[in-house]
């Protein structure tokens, strides 16, 4: 069989099973919850993966609204992670429902909308931005009420399909599953339902924290979390819901919510596709991104840096099933992969396998929000830019680094497309080199040449070659200075080859290494670069 885009793939078995639920308006969710870093991973599996099968479905005629639940009335948890943004002092708020623990740091009026402040303003930025949310605060105050009334009426059946699924920690004949928020301690992860009246709709509890007893509204708590899930299916009419691989494992939380939702509820559970963590490596190490562990950068930190299009391209270039690994030193890389991708969707560019290229151009299709742009961009490698733009000038950073390209022949003319991305490349090069780049490319070219280091010179006569060949170079680009390099150098033996690149990057930098030498030439000035070299050769000041 001839390959195809998992997207495609997965839209065709989607489109199959949502034809027999016979709906005018399907719909499709995601989950959240706010525990704390709202960081990059989450886009993958929770808006990204159902926003590309919704538009390849909606381009086959399908209504679909896609939605994303906040899980806003979950405990805080109180880990060392979430105690440490409180500098050691949130213990007080253990328990309480995400949504009434404040802000640590003042600025917004609940620990939600702080941690949700880097991530839910970019949603649009990283899908096509037809994405709803909800919360289940607003939904217990609405949708869920009559949820949660069936529910403790149906509580003896509800007991017995959870059952199934808790092993030995099974639940008494008398559990109301109802989790009301303790109105004298805040805690709602330590309160036992005892009672329910069903005119008032209100809950009788015993906080097992503070020892309080009191009500609570159906307003005022939350079900059982399985329960939830299921009523979050329920209420909002869920058709299909990708889910983290955690809940794929057979008779898995999953499973027990599908048992609730057919066997006690009486409806169809969503169809659904599991996905794999996305891990962060930094610094050599690696962890999968977590919200409550504070591991994982957000959808902000990533705009500064790089593209909203080079994740995108990650995510849709590998397979749900395949896990994904972001190392912030690699952001060049990636570039890199995307601007392939490029080339091969304009035909410009192969891998020499056709079905691949296919595949390849169908992810930088889907890649974009919208529509590809009509024509190949101008591609400038942000490796270069992260190297330029430490020698450039700080104000007005962009118009200057037009200026350096446009002078070194990188660039001509620049379609609005063009413009646009490569002024977010600039910045988030000058940002990234900042924050992540690793000490290889960073360097400082000194104000005035680095005499003080010319007495240890040991290949004078071969930087002053190199400054005559690279002087008489009319394209100053990487690769004609990279053969330059490579024909100075090439009757050296690997231990003077070693002295001779020591050599040149004293007379440029003043320090024994830097970043590679071509790349590094191509971004300076060619002038002040033979200039250097010359006075190096001399040995001393002129």
């Amino acid at each position: 069989m001839p390959k195809r885009h998992w997207v495609d793939v997965m839209a065709d078995e989607l489109e199959e099973k949502l034809r027999k639920r016979g709906k005018d308006v399907y719909i499709f969710n995601g989950g959240l919850s706010v525990s704390g870093v709202q960081h990059i991973g989450r886009l993958r599996g929770e808006l990204i993966l159902p926003e590309l099968v919704r538009r390849v479905l909606a381009e086959r005629g399908y209504k679909i609204r896609q939605l994303l639940t906040l899980y806003t009335q979950d405990a805080w948890k109180g880990k060392s992670s979430q105690l440490k943004v409180f500098g050691g002092s949130g213990e007080k708020y253990v328990g309480w429902p995400l949504i009434r623990v404040p802000d640590p740091q003042g600025c917004h009026s609940n620990w939600v909308e702080h941690y949700w402040s880097d991530f839910g303003p970019y949603i649009k930025e990283f899908t096509d931005g037809k994405v709803e949310v909800v919360t289940t605060t607003d939904l217990y105050k609405g949708a869920l009420k009559e949820f949660v009334v069936e529910t403790l009426r149906k509580r003896d059946k509800v007991r017995e399909v959870v059952n199934k699924y808790r092993g030995r920690n099974k639940y008494p004949e008398d559990w109301i599953p109802f989790e009301p928020v303790c109105s004298k301690c805040g805690r709602i992860d330590r309160t036992k339902a005892v009672s329910f009246d069903e005119e008032k709709g209100e809950i009788e509890y015993v906080c097992r924290a503070c020892g309080h007893r009191g009500k609570a509204s159906l307003e005022e708590g939350k079900l059982n979390w399985r329960i939830e899930w299921t009523g979050v299916w329920k209420v909002l009419g869920v058709d299909f819901e990708p889910y983290g691989k955690d809940h794929a494992t057979p008779g898995g939380s999953r499973d027990s919510c599908k048992d609730l939702a057919v066997n006690v509820y009486g409806f169809d559970p969503p169809e659904g596709e599991w996905y794999e963590w996305v891990s962060l490596r930094m610094g050599g190490k690696e962890a999968d991104m977590t919200s409550s562990g504070f591991v994982g950068i957000t959808p902000r930190d990533w705009m500064e840096i790089a593209h909203p299009e080079i994740l995108r391209y990650i995510y849709i270039s590998t397979h749900p099933h395949r896990r994904v690994v972001i190392d912030l030193q690699e952001i060049p890389r990636y570039y890199n992969d995307y601007y392939k991708a490029e080339r091969i969707y304009f035909g410009i560019d192969s891998t020499g396998d056709p079905e691949d290229d296919e595949v390849i151009a169908r992810s930088y299709e889907l890649t974009h929000r919208e529509k590809p742009p009509e024509a190949l961009p101008v591609q400038v490698s942000y490796s270069h830019v992260a190297l330029m733009v430490q020698n450039l000038p700080r104000d007005n950073l962009f118009e200057h680094a037009v200026e350096r390209l446009r002078k070194t022949g990188m660039i001509r003319g620049l379609d609005d497309y063009s413009e646009q991305w490569l002024r977010g490349l600039v910045y988030k090069a000058y940002n990234w080199v900042e924050r992540y780049a690793p000490p290889g490319y960073r360097y400082k070219v000194p104000s005035k040449p680095p005499f003080e280091v010319y007495g240890d010179l040991k290949h004078r006569d071969r930087l002053l070659v190199l400054a005559n060949r690279l002087e008489e170079l009319d394209s100053w680009d990487e690769e004609s200075i990279k053969q330059v390099m490579i024909e100075v150098g090439s009757d050296l033996d690997k231990k003077s080859r070693r002295e001779f690149y020591r050599d040149f990057y004293l007379a440029l930098l003043g320090k024994p290494q830097g970043p590679r030498a071509a790349p590094l030439l191509a971004v300076l000035d060619k002038g002040l670069v033979v200039e250097r070299l010359k006075l190096a050769a001399a040995g001393e000041p002129r």
